[in-house]
């Protein structure tokens, strides 16, 4: 059966984007431009951009510091033919950041990673999304503006101070509700879900290197209305 659901480039766009944990990223070999591609891992900001742990000792790294022009391709990993699954091209800058919400959202998703992100030559970077490239299937291939694929923080300061907390508590106090977020709500095999993520439009559940992207039925700015959403998806699985 077919969904009569008008498609959303945007929204397929997000969704990969905030699932992805591994990527393509090409970036200018100096001085010459020769291009060059590597594989990394890849999490991302409460907005949505992507954030990178990479060492100055990495060909890509060097790269970058001499142009910091980039692209970063991301597709579903999905079984069969990968030309068959959605994928998306990000353009735009990339620089390192030294945002502790950075690293902190970095290294919840991957944290193997923790025993190197603090050796000296390793740094978080950041990339300034300019526009991107979904291609989702026939006649389902679109650009997009950088501004449309994040996500505005302007009225969510208060969430974006209370993200850490929520995702601590959700993942001590409340797995049973994650487990039930995944397998009901998403269709996932179960497993030890965790919330690694909450940002304005949804959060992300994690199991191994898995990620799954809910969205929120409506934008929620700060605690009070995440409480709400979060207890609402919870009745929701429960009642399936």
């Amino acid at each position: 059966m077919t969904s009569d659901k008008p498609f959303d480039a945007v929204a397929a766009a997000k969704k990969l984007l905030r699932e992805a944990r591994s990527g393509a990223l090409a970036s200018l070999i100096p001085p010459n431009g020769d291009p060059y591609c590597s594989l990394v891992n890849v999490a991302t900001a409460m907005d949505g951009a992507p954030l990178m742990l990479l060492s100055k000792l990495a060909i890509h790294t060097k790269n970058i510091l001499a142009d910091s022009r980039v692209s970063l391709m991301l597709d579903e990993r999905k079984e069969g033919d990968p030309l068959e699954g959605a994928r998306v091209m990000l353009m735009g800058k990339i620089s390192p950041t030294g945002e502790p919400r950075a690293r902190q959202a970095y290294l919840r998703r991957h944290p193997e990673a923790e025993q190197f992100a603090g050796f000296a030559d390793f740094a978080i970077y950041r990339i300034a999304i300019e526009k991107a490239h979904l291609v989702a299937g026939f006649g389902r291939i679109v650009d997009i503006a950088g501004r449309d694929i994040l996500t505005g923080l302007s009225d969510s300061g208060a969430l974006g101070e209370a993200e850490s907390e929520a995702i601590a508590h959700m993942n001590a106090d409340h797995k049973e509700a994650l487990r039930l977020y995944a397998t009901k709500l998403l269709g996932a095999a179960d497993g030890d879900w965790r919330c690694v993520g909450i940002d304005p439009e949804g959060i992300e559940l994690q199991h191994g290197r898995t990620a799954l992207r809910l969205a929120f039925a409506q934008r929620v700015s700060g605690p009070g209305p995440l409480r709400a959403a979060l207890k609402r998806l919870a009745e929701e699985a429960r009642a399936i």
